[in-house]
């Protein structure tokens, strides 16, 4: 209630303001000349007051600034800077068109009041990539990955080569909401984490949030990676893509109404598989992916968009068992502005995550998976310059399919069985406040309501005490409680009801024009759990709601950050320390067994985890040579107690560290343009080996020779590291129009280090002696890409 009094007071304190000041409003849309494409996160400046704004997610700004001649400064790194003269009597609306840098990023003006405005706002912990930054990081097998690439920056790491999500600042790769035009994506990887779903040629902006989480983002506690696709060329049609070696892209692009409408239509796929025949390999494993998008100008105060993405994996061991699964999406959304200073969108988004199993050597199929609907409502509301808010609410209904079993032939033995479905409601409403106090210290305040019903199903368990695990003192386990009823429920009922207030908090203060200090807190909650007992995220894992049993993830996290800029803004420098603490976080009792359980309470256990941890980000943004450096000290724990006194919990109810516990994390991203024509890129990673738990002895038991182990994840992999390099040649950069192409030369882990994936240990047959066996996945790994657009 503190927080909440305190929020109101500097609300209404800001708004005096507003109150006898005689202003007026300039606003507008910024786009891209020659596509028509809206630019998110452009600098309009008016040096004249030391003020500016950034273009929404839209391409709409809007500054209220006092009556007067200014000059209007727009800016964006990759365009050329836009300088215009106005005298501002009377609110304006001033569209602008950027023209593309054709010299090249050292060749583009950025005022120095731009950097000024980045020092300025609150915003921290938070890292942008363009998707031209992303095609010039050399990866396996030469395809272009968002995740990859979100990989080399502080704080974020995955599992290792051919692991499925990544990690941010030690969470788990639940813990991250993946947002796709506003569209949850359940799993963001293709063919088990070599590639990722993303399409870098329909993407368009790449945010990811790793603390200070503005408060219209929720529902998951670790971070955001907000990504939203291009909108399609309204004035040309053009089309664009690129040949590998084991799959390929094609993009097509062009007008509705010339000015007013546009399309994209966008698709990948791998075709390695073609080959195997040639080897007498009948196995198969490819992707295929779409990507579409509308997009509509009504009037000037209406847009509509309808975007989706459809993709599919499909990995087949000759006739006897196939695996399909993928992310389907759809989004309407609806622009509407009110006036020059109250912009909305309304959303109504579908997600479908499908996961199917054919297991014809024992003639059954399986099939799961989550859907959801969801229905939002954002406004911005730009009250003057120094205040702006942000608000709005959400609901999302989620259909959880835990398993469906249909036997394949008459003849199979096996019974059809639905395991019990399981049905959710998340609404939240929010409030978003960006402050500017003085010419030095800014603030962002902001409150989150969030609450999570779980509706009726079929069939739930009860137990005594309501103890869906018991411990057995005599054998010294854990072990699943028996059942002394059922209670069955209609869909609309409610077993269980959460709410939870969810504040944020960030502040900047400017010591001078090139440096700033910044602070967060911010509070999230996570209601759906991933059902997983592997490293990374596979695609037979399981989404589970919160109920009566599963309590809600429950996050604290504060920051502390040191920015500057030198040399001419050419360089920056970000310094980040974090602390948080998460609640309730599920773990699992020995042997759980998490696929077809339909009682899945009986092997979890409610826990906690901290993270904390130190990150550095030098970049150079300008010039011939650009990249980064960053270096990640960290510490990932998570600790599970007994219920009462008497139990000791898992691993003795003592911290252990997590399994993406990465203690160091170096990793530099380099590219240099040695001429017109050729472009030199490399990436060096090295990082701490993963978590594991080795054994520490054996005893014979019959004769049989039987490990027994240290505490959990107390030993480690062997530490991981790699160089990549690619080399990209224009045959004819100044060519702008027409057909123009590419080639990208790559390759991965160059001095063909075969990095540990796993090392389990086992008795060698023949020697009657225990072993260890390392599993690697890749060493060294070639690749050509030739790309094209006209």
């Amino acid at each position: 209630m503190l927080y909440l009094k305190s929020l109101l007071i500097l609300l209404f304190l800001a708004s005096l303001n507003v109150l006898g000041q005689e202003n007026v409003t300039l606003s507008g849309t910024i786009t891209e000349e020659s596509t028509n494409e809206t630019l998110i996160g452009v600098n309009v400046i008016i040096p004249e007051l030391n003020t500016g704004t950034i273009t929404n997610e839209y391409g709409f700004y809007s500054i209220t600034i006092p009556k007067g001649e200014y000059t209007v400064q727009v800016s964006f790194i990759g365009f050329k800077t836009i300088s215009d003269k106005k005298n501002l009597s009377k609110k304006i609306i001033l569209n602008y068109k950027l023209e593309e840098s054709v010299e090249g990023l050292e060749e583009v003006l950025i005022v120095a009041d731009s950097e000024k405005l980045n020092l300025r706002t609150p915003q921290m912990s938070v890292n942008t990539l363009k998707a031209s930054t992303i095609k010039d990081i050399p990866v396996v097998f030469g395809e272009a990955d968002v995740i990859k690439a979100i990989t080399l920056l502080p704080g974020v790491t995955n599992a290792g080569e051919g692991s499925s999500g990544f990690n941010v600042r030690g969470g788990a790769a639940d813990q991250n909401l993946i947002l796709l035009d506003e569209a949850t994506i359940y799993n963001s990887s293709h063919l088990f984490g070599f590639f990722s779903v993303f399409n870098p040629d329909a993407i368009k902006d790449i945010k990811l949030y790793k603390g200070g989480i503005p408060s219209r983002y929720g529902g998951r506690v670790s971070s955001v990676l907000d990504i939203y696709q291009k909108e399609g060329n309204s004035n040309n049609f053009a089309m664009n893509g690129g040949i590998g070696l084991i799959s390929s892209r094609l993009l097509a692009e062009g007008p509705i109404k010339k000015e007013k409408g546009s399309f994209l239509f966008g698709g990948r796929s791998s075709y390695a598989h073609l080959f195997l025949p040639l080897f007498d390999n009948n196995n198969v494993a490819y992707f295929y992916d779409l990507n579409t998008k509308l997009s509509y100008k009504l009037n000037e105060k209406n847009n509509i968009y309808l975007s989706g993405y459809f993709g599919r994996d499909v990995f087949k061991i000759s006739d006897s068992f196939e695996n399909t699964y993928g992310n389907t999406v759809l989004n309407f959304r609806w622009n509407h502005l009110f006036n020059d200073k109250l912009f909305s969108n309304l959303s109504v988004i579908y997600s479908d995550y499908f996961y199917g199993l054919d297991l014809n050597f024992v003639e059954f199929n399986w099939v799961s998976g989550i859907k959801n609907f969801n229905v939002k409502y954002d406004f911005k509301h730009y009250i003057n310059n120094n205040f702006k808010l942000q608000y709005g609410l959400n609901s999302i209904y989620y259909d959880f399919n835990p398993g469906t079993i249909d036997p394949s032939s008459p003849n199979s033995g096996i019974n059809e069985q639905q395991l019990i479905k399981k049905y959710a409601l998340e609404n939240a409403v929010y409030l978003d406040a960006e402050h500017q106090v003085s010419d030095k210290l800014t603030l962002s305040y902001g409150l989150r309501l969030s609450s999570f019903l779980r509706l009726g199903q079929d069939e739930v368990n009860n137990y005594v005490n309501d103890e869906a695990v018991v411990y057995n003192s005599t054998f010294g386990i854990y072990q699943t409680a028996n059942p002394i009823s059922t209670s069955k429920y209609n869909k609309s009922d409610i077993l269980k009801s959460f709410a939870n207030l969810e504040p944020r908090l960030a502040a900047s203060y400017r010591l001078n024009n090139y440096t700033s200090v910044k602070a967060s807190y911010n509070r999230m909650t996570q209601y759906l759990h991933l059902l997983s007992n592997t490293t990374s995220p596979t695609p037979l894992d399981i989404w589970t709601p919160s109920g009566t049993y599963v309590k809600p993830q429950l996050l604290d996290q504060v920051a502390l950050g040191y920015f500057k800029t030198f040399k001419d803004n050419t360089y920056s420098l970000e310094v980040e320390t974090y602390f948080k603490t998460i609640k309730n976080r599920i773990d699992y009792i020995d042997g759980a067994e998490l696929v077809a359980n339909d009682a899945i309470e009986q092997v979890i256990l409610n826990g906690e985890a901290r993270a904390y941890g130190l990150e550095f980000l030098l970049k150079k943004d300008k010039g011939i040579f650009k990249g980064w450096l960053a270096y990640t000290l960290s510490k990932s724990e998570q600790r599970t107690p007994g219920n009462t006194a008497n139990e000791p919990g898992i691993n003795n109810g003592n911290w252990y560290n997590t399994a993406y516990d990465k203690t160091h994390d170096i990793s530099f991203t380099g590219s240099y343009d040695f001429n017109k024509k050729w472009n030199f890129n490399a990436n060096f990673i090295v990082q701490s080996g993963q978590p594991t738990t080795y054994p520490n002895g054996q005893y014979i038991y019959n004769g049989i020779s039987i490990p027994s182990y240290s505490t959990r994840n107390e030993n480690r992999l062997p530490t991981y590291h790699r160089l990549d390099v690619s080399a990209i040649y224009t045959p004819k950069p100044e060519k702008k129009t027409g057909y123009q192409s590419s080639w990208v030369f790559g390759i991965y882990n160059i001095y063909n280090r075969y990095n540990a994936a796993s090392i389990s240990f086992g008795e060698n047959r023949m020697s009657g002696v225990n072993e260890a066996t390392k599993l690697s996945i890749f060493g060294i790994v070639p690749s050509v890409t030739y790309n094209f657009k006209f």
